[in-house]
């Protein structure tokens, strides 16, 4: 196409930089470049002009630039500026501008602005338009992304905190209320593991448009990442709205997401901080109601859990807990944590038979029992380190033993469900075993009920070959879990643990009795072994006799003890301890559960 260039032939008397100048247009066909006689009218209209602005070069030649390219908020503003550069030299400065479209449509571009023949009889105008739209468009897409999560196009993190704090300015300027809802999809892991990552983002935002469906005009959705969102509702009344909301919000994932010919049922966790009980500032409330939506986690998962000050104080603290259990178990235990034993005996007999290994931990602030720190080891994943060492430290306890000569005495050791999901925790007990010189008769296992019921196949065949080889198995805390029994003859165990909390009421109780015989009764048809747990009395112990029960573990006999008092009653002819001289303990602290 040939580009017209009506006026240019005048200049042949322009200085030589003008002609120059002339030269660079016919070299820059990329560029949009228009040239305007001294009353505005075109008179150059290049390729690049065509692509960006939609006119043609016929179309453009002759009208002026004011009814051309510039919106008619500008008109004037131009033509003055103009003006004032042909009259007084003051030239346009080069600027980002956003012109027009044939189609109206608005053009972005970098205008640079050059005038030939400045004094002469006819001065010609170029404008060279830079075309900004890709860069725009760039610039907006880097802005969405910072500000929105791509997979649900929810606003992220950043965007929803500051925008709940322009909310709780609004809330604080009119006294009104406000509730933020952190939700977390519970076992969302287990989607991701069976059913593969695309499949978990189709349920992720399966989700966030179920959230929505709560959504008020002036409420805030966000997803914080992975399966977290959070939910901020300004003006509730928190007795008649907040817990309706929250029961509004479970009841409708009971109804199952159809995904990909898949029907999944989803349950979330939900913490709930209120403005301005729990914090004024948005990342505090945030940070609140997640602190309340790991209390729903740890209260069972499927719930919602309200913040407070002792929620937190209480969450600090396990934070604090898990970084000291860290560094204890970086230094082999640091001279904090140890295990205590405490012995099995024969009902009849009173003879200890073996030994339950009972992990302890002794900091300088005084003895914190395992119900505290086990459940922060499980919540921080170092519930694995934290059971190996209690393997190792029990295999080399039984180690020393038996090189003084004390031999026959099996220690039996918790493994909890966070480690028996990992079924090489059975793989490296037996290779402890058999680097300390010992034999399955040496070392037993306790488990729960429900961690064996839950267990898949390969955890089984797992126990099925500890089984096989001769170690000893046993439910711990039989009849507190499971309710079917049908289920005792598919699992590799040997005894069972009768708990305690059947055996403290068994004297004055006669349905915890009932229960007791029936376990009894039970376990010996299977050929299992019964061990009576949490025995304080001579009531309770004869009770047991009556029933057969084989072991007999608690205050009444020993109290759980180190190693060094271990030794001392081996060492003194194992026999039955002496009541009435006050050996039994009282020390009820010693008494808290074992690393279950």
């Amino acid at each position: 196409m040939q580009t017209s260039m009506v006026g240019l032939s005048t200049s042949k008397g322009l200085p030589v930089s003008d002609q120059r100048f002339r030269e660079l247009l016919e070299s820059l066909p990329r560029v949009a470049v228009q040239g305007y006689d001294s009353q505005r009218r075109v008179i150059y209209w290049n390729e690049a002009s065509e692509r960006l602005y939609g006119y043609s070069e016929q179309e453009a030649r002759g009208r002026c630039l004011e009814t051309l390219v510039i919106p008619e908020t500008m008109a004037d503003v131009v033509v003055d500026a103009h003006h004032a550069w042909v009259s007084q030299g003051i030239e346009i400065p080069s600027s980002e501008l956003e012109l027009k479209h044939k189609s109206g449509a608005p053009v972005p571009v970098f205008s640079h602005h050059v005038m030939l023949g400045e004094r002469t009889d006819n001065p010609l105008m170029f404008c060279i338009d830079i075309d900004l739209a890709g860069e725009r468009k760039v610039q907006r897409d880097l802005d969405y992304m910072t500000r929105f999560d791509p997979l649900t196009e929810l606003p992220n993190r950043q965007t929803f905190e500051s925008e709940l704090g322009e909310a709780l300015s609004e809330c604080q300027r009119h006294d009104d209320t406000l509730m933020v809802l952190f939700l977390d999809i519970d076992h969302f892991t287990e989607i991701n593991d069976t059913l593969g990552y695309e499949m978990g983002d189709r349920v992720i935002r399966s989700v966030a448009k179920r959230l929505q469906g709560f959504q008020r005009n002036q409420d805030l959705l966000s997803r914080f990442g992975g399966d977290e969102f959070v939910l901020a509702m300004p003006r509730l009344d928190y007795e008649s709205d907040a817990l309706s909301v929250v029961e509004c919000i479970r009841q409708d994932f009971q109804r199952p997401f159809e995904i990909e010919g898949r029907q999944l049922l989803l349950r979330l966790s939900i913490g709930i901080s209120l403005y301005p009980e729990n914090g004024s500032e948005a990342a505090e409330l945030v940070r609140n109601a997640d602190v309340a939506k790991h209390r729903a986690k740890l209260a069972g998962r499927d719930g919602y859990q309200f913040f407070n000050q002792e929620v937190r104080n209480e969450m600090l603290h396990q934070h604090h807990l898990a970084g000291r259990l860290q560094a204890l178990l970086n230094q082999d235990g640091g001279g904090e944590l140890s295990l205590h034993y405490q012995p099995q005996v024969a009902a009849r007999s009173e003879r200890i038979e073996s030994f339950e290994a009972l992990l302890r931990w002794h900091s300088p602030e005084g003895y914190i029992p395992p119900s505290d720190f086990v459940k922060v080891a499980e919540r921080t994943n170092l519930i694995e380190r934290l059971g190996d060492w209690v393997i190792r430290q029990a295999c080399r306890q039984q180690a020393e033993w038996r090189a003084m000569g004390l031999k026959g005495y099996r220690i039996d050791i918790n493994i909890s469900g966070r480690q028996a999901i990992s079924s090489d925790v059975f793989t490296r007990l037996e290779a402890y075993v058999e680097e300390y010189g010992l034999t399955p008769r040496d070392i037993g296992i306790e488990l729960t009920e429900n961690v064996l019921i839950d267990a898949d196949i390969k955890v089984r065949d797992s126990l099925r070959a500890l089984y096989d080889r001769g170690y000893k198995i046993a439910i711990d805390d039989f009849g507190t879990g499971y309710s079917s029994m049908s289920y005792l003859k598919l699992l590799p165990v040997t005894a069972l643990k009768i708990d305690r909390s059947f055996v403290i009421e068994c004297a004055q109780e006669p349905k915890d009795r009932a229960i007791m015989e029936a376990t009894v009764f039970l376990g010996h048809r299977l050929g299992l072994e019964v061990v009576a747990e949490g025995v304080e009395n001579e009531q309770q112990l004869e009770l047991l006799r009556e029933m057969r029960c084989d072991l007999i573990q608690g205050y009444y006999f020993y109290k759980p003890m180190a190693a060094t008092d271990i030794q001392r009653l081996l060492l003194g002819g194992n026999n039955p301890p002496n009541r009435a001289s006050g050996a039994l303990a009282s020390d009820k602290g010693a008494a808290a559960p074992g690393c279950h």
